[in-house]
């Protein structure tokens, strides 16, 4: 069962002077195998959010679309657009709910969400076990975080503009596309502004 739970990625989110970009490579495993060569890993979720998944691609997707659904019903109900925390946290709580129900093959699933509201962007990291962290820089995850982290380290500069910053982020996703075999087939990027 534990080589069947094998996942692997590599996704980037990047706080820009001007928005957030998020960055994801495009090969999909399970196991040694590489099963897809064109997976999409950076879902927009509305007009105003957009996440990258990392992990079980099952409930990754189930997640995206009850997130996509809930976040519709909450605008619908209070006939306005959800903060960007207001989001990050609903997922987060999707997150926490998937971890915690009883399964022979337990739900993981790592976000990236990248948000615009009144008050500007914002990039949350969503972990597994539901918290929510507001990243104020940059953050990777998946199996090829490392190596993103190595460039990320000692090239972001918080006054990045979006256009340097999906540059940015090919960059810190292309040493995983090379030394993670789960990562790889190209790399996808999305801005928010």
């Amino acid at each position: 069962m534990k080589e069947q739970l094998k996942t692997g990625t590599t996704t980037v989110g990047i706080v820009c002077s001007d928005g957030i970009v998020l960055a994801a490579d495009m090969r999909a495993t399970a196991g040694t195998m590489i099963v897809d060569k064109r997976a999409e890993k950076v879902h927009i979720i509305s007009d105003d959010f957009a996440a990258t998944i990392a992990g079980t691609v099952s409930d990754a997707q189930l997640i995206i679309k009850l997130f996509r659904a809930e976040l519709k019903l909450k605008e619908v109900r209070t006939n306005k657009k959800p903060s960007a925390k207001q989001a990050a946290n609903l997922l987060g709580g999707l997150l926490y709910g998937l971890i915690r129900q009883p399964s022979m093959l337990p739900g993981i699933a790592h976000f990236l969400m990248g948000g615009k509201d009144l008050e500007g962007t914002h990039l949350y990291d969503l972990f597994p076990d539901g918290s929510v962290t507001k990243v104020r820089d940059y953050v990777s995850s998946g199996s090829g975080y490392v190596f993103a982290y190595g460039v990320l380290e000692t090239q972001y500069d918080p006054k990045l503009t979006t256009s340097e910053g999906v540059k940015l982020a090919v960059k810190a996703v292309n040493p995983a596309l090379q030394r993670d075999s789960a990562s790889g087939n190209g790399i996808v990027a999305v801005v928010i502004t």
